[in-house]
């Protein structure tokens, strides 16, 4: 198993304290997070820097955007080997309309959708809304 030192050094970014930082508390979460979230997480540093780390981030395919309706995009780990290709990596995503939180449901992938000539996807977003399985029972 890869280790997270080199993981972003598989992705040319350099290491840094706050990296592995964000990095693990992405890991830890089992739900996709805001930036809000990160910085109440993260009180003493430096917004610009937490800001900077997810775009690096989002940028070299180590985390992904969601939009899952709310108006607040919210960021969760890409599975490794990763590359956020719309034909093989994208995934549903579930919102609960309950607790507000929005899950990756990495197992249950887009599928391919063709759109007509001359027209040139460049992100697909599926967000499935309803109540998770921790409020429902």
């Amino acid at each position: 198993m890869e280790t997270i030192e080199q993981l972003l050094e598989s992705k040319n970014i350099r290491v840094t304290a706050m990296r592995l930082l964000i990095y693990k508390f992405l890991a830890e979460n089992q739900v996709a997070v805001t930036l809000s979230d990160i910085e109440n997480a993260f009180e003493k540093a430096d917004r610009t820097t937490l800001y900077r780390t997810v775009k690096t981030f989002v940028e070299k395919d180590i985390v992904h955007q969601i939009d899952d309706g709310t108006g607040i995009v919210k960021y969760a780990l890409c599975e490794q080997d990763c590359s956020c290709e719309i034909e093989t990596d994208l995934h549903l995503h579930f919102h609960c309309n309950n607790c507000n939180e929005t899950i990756c449901l990495t197992e249950h992938k887009i599928p391919q959708i063709k759109v007509p000539e001359g027209f040139v996807s460049e992100n697909v977003n599926l967000v499935v809304k309803g109540i998770c399985d921790k409020c429902s029972g």
